[in-house]
C-alpha cells in the first residue's frame, strides 16, 4: 500500500504545483485591434505567451519591440508553433474568418481556444468549430468586452429579481464613427471592412453584441424570427460592407431591437431593458438606472456607480485560465460559452440573409441545434 499512496501523494502534489503554474498562451495572429489585452495579460504572474503565430514579420516586429518581447517568440506558421511551445491554450487575435483554422489545428492536440468575438464568420464555419470542440472535448470561449461590465451583470440581477417584471423589450446599441474615422490600424481596417473575412461590416462587428446579450438574458430561449435592415452609409470609407445594421428579435413575450453602427458620432455600448412594470437602463460599463414606473409617465430611479466585477469574472485571461484549470464551468447561456455563440452565429445568419432577401426570416424549431454534454 505503501508505494501506491506515495505515487498518489505525489500526484495530488503535481496537480496543485500545475494549478499555480501560469497559463501558458499561443496567440494566433497579430492583426486584431484587441491584441494589446493579450500582451498586458502576458505582464502578470499568471499568464505567460508561449508563441505567437504571424508570417508577417514587420507586424510581429513592431509588437515584439513595443511589449519588450523576443521575435524568438514568433513563428510563421499556427503549426509550427504549436508544435514548438505546446500552449495550454491559443487565443485567436487574427481575421474572424480565420477562426476555424485554429480550431481545426488545435482541438486534436487538445488545445483549449478562446477567439474575438464573434464565434465565426458563418454559421457553417461555427458549426465545424463545434463539432471539432465537443469531438475532442476543448473548451472553446468567445471574448466581449460587454461580458466583463458590472452594469450587464448588475442589469440580469435585476431583471431575473423580478424587480421590473418580465421583460417586453430590450434594446442593445454598440458602435462607433467607423473602423477608419476612428484609426484602427491598417492590418485590422482590411480585414475588418472585407465581407469574407469578417462575415459583413457593421451587423457582423456590433450586431453580435446584441445577440449575444439578448441570448443570455433571455437565458437561452431561441427568437422566432429575425427581421435585419442595412445600409452603407459611407461607402467612401466601407465600399465592400454595410455600415448600419438594425436587427429585430422576436419571441413569444418580448422583443429584441439591436443598433449596430460605424455612424454613431460617439462610441457606445449601452443596453436598455424594458419589463412590465420598471426599465434598466445600462449606460455604459459601470453606471447603471433602474426606473419604477409611477403613474403613466412618471418614475422613481435609483442611478449605481459600480465596482468593477469580481475575478475571474473581470478579465477575459483570468476566466479563460478558470475554465481550463476547471475552477469555473460556465452556465450552459453564459456569455463565452459555445452554447450561447451558437445561438448568435445562427441569429446573424439569419440577420444576413433577411438583410439580402428584405425579408423576415423564420427560425425553425426542427433545425434548433443540439450540445452533447462535455465531461
Amino acid at each position: 500500500m505503501k508505494p501506491i499512496l506515495l505515487l498518489f501523494f505525489f500526484l495530488v502534489i503535481n496537480q496543485l504545483n500545475a494549478q499555480d503554474q501560469p497559463l501558458k498562451i499561443g496567440v494566433a495572429g497579430l492583426n486584431h485591434g484587441h491584441v494589446g489585452w493579450v500582451f498586458a495579460a502576458d505582464k502578470r504572474p499568471d499568464i505567460e505567451i508561449v508563441g505567437i503565430a504571424e508570417p508577417n514579420r514587420e507586424l510581429a516586429a513592431r509588437y515584439m519591440k513595443q511589449h519588450g518581447l523576443s521575435m524568438d517568440l514568433v513563428f510563421d506558421t499556427l503549426e509550427e508553433m504549436l508544435e514548438k511551445t505546446k500552449p495550454e491554450a491559443v487565443t485567436g487575435f487574427g481575421t474572424t474568418y480565420a477562426h476555424l483554422e485554429i480550431v481545426q489545428k488545435c482541438a486534436p492536440k487538445g488545445i483549449h481556444v478562446m477567439v474575438e468575438k464573434p464565434l465565426a464568420v458563418s454559421l457553417e464555419h461555427a458549426l465545424e468549430m463545434k463539432a471539432l470542440a465537443e469531438k475532442h472535448n476543448i473548451h472553446l470561449l468567445t471574448n466581449y468586452e460587454t461580458t466583463w461590465y458590472a452594469s450587464n451583470e448588475k442589469a440580469y440581477q435585476i431583471l431575473h429579481s423580478g424587480q421590473i417584471g418580465e421583460a417586453r423589450k430590450i434594446v442593445v446599441r454598440d458602435g462607433h464613427r467607423g473602423p477608419k474615422k476612428i484609426g484602427v490600424g491598417p492590418e485590422f481596417l482590411e480585414w475588418l471592412t472585407d465581407p469574407q473575412l469578417n462575415g459583413a461590416g457593421a451587423l457582423m462587428d456590433f450586431g453580435c453584441y446584441g445577440a449575444n446579450l439578448s441570448t443570455w438574458l433571455m437565458q437561452g430561449e431561441r427568437p422566432i424570427s429575425v427581421t435585419a435592415v442595412t445600409q452603407q452609409l459611407n461607402p467612401e470609407d466601407n465600399p465592400k460592407v454595410e455600415d448600419e445594421a438594425t436587427i429585430i428579435l422576436t419571441y413569444p413575450t418580448s422583443q429584441t431591437i439591436i443598433e449596430a453602427s460605424w455612424n454613431w458620432p460617439i462610441g457606445r455600448k449601452d443596453m436598455e431593458i424594458y419589463g412590465l412594470t420598471g426599465a434598466v437602463i445600462a449606460d455604459n460599463g459601470r453606471q447603471l438606472r433602474l426606473r419604477i414606473a409611477e403613474g403613466y409617465d412618471g418614475f422613481s430611479e435609483e442611478k449605481f456607480d459600480l465596482e468593477p466585477r469580481k475575478s475571474p469574472f473581470d478579465d477575459p485571461f483570468t476566466m479563460l485560465m478558470a475554465v481550463v484549470r476547471g475552477k469555473v464551468e460556465l452556465g450552459r447561456f453564459d456569455l463565452s460559452g459555445l452554447e450561447n455563440n451558437m445561438l448568435v452565429m445562427e441569429i446573424l445568419q439569419a440577420a444576413k440573409e433577411s438583410a439580402e432577401i428584405r425579408e423576415t426570416v423564420y427560425l425553425d424549431p426542427a433545425k434548433k441545434i443540439q450540445f452533447k454534454s462535455v465531461e
